[in-house]
C-alpha cells in the first residue's frame, strides 16, 4: 500500500527533535555529574538547528525577488 503523505519526510526531524529535548528533561532532572552536562547538550541541539535554519533562510535569495 503507497502512502501519499510522506509522514517521516514531513515530521521525522520534528520528532527526532522533540526525542533529544525529552531525553534532555529527563537526564537533567535524573542523573548529576555527567548527565548534567548531557543533559546541556540535548538541550542546545534544537537551539542549534533553530540558529542553522534561521541563518540559511537569509542567505538565499527568494523566486519573488528574482523576478523582479
Amino acid at each position: 500500500m503507497s502512502h501519499s503523505f510522506p509522514f517521516r519526510r514531513v515530521y521525522g526531524a520534528a520528532i527526532v527533535l522533540a526525542v533529544i529535548t525529552l531525553y534532555g528533561l529527563l537526564s537533567a532532572l535524573v542523573g548529576d555529574g555527567i548527565w548534567d552536562a548531557l543533559s546541556w547538550v540535548a538541550m542546545a541541539v534544537p537551539l542549534v538547528v533553530i540558529a542553522w535554519k534561521f541563518g540559511s533562510g537569509r542567505r538565499k535569495p527568494t523566486q519573488a525577488a528574482n523576478r523582479q
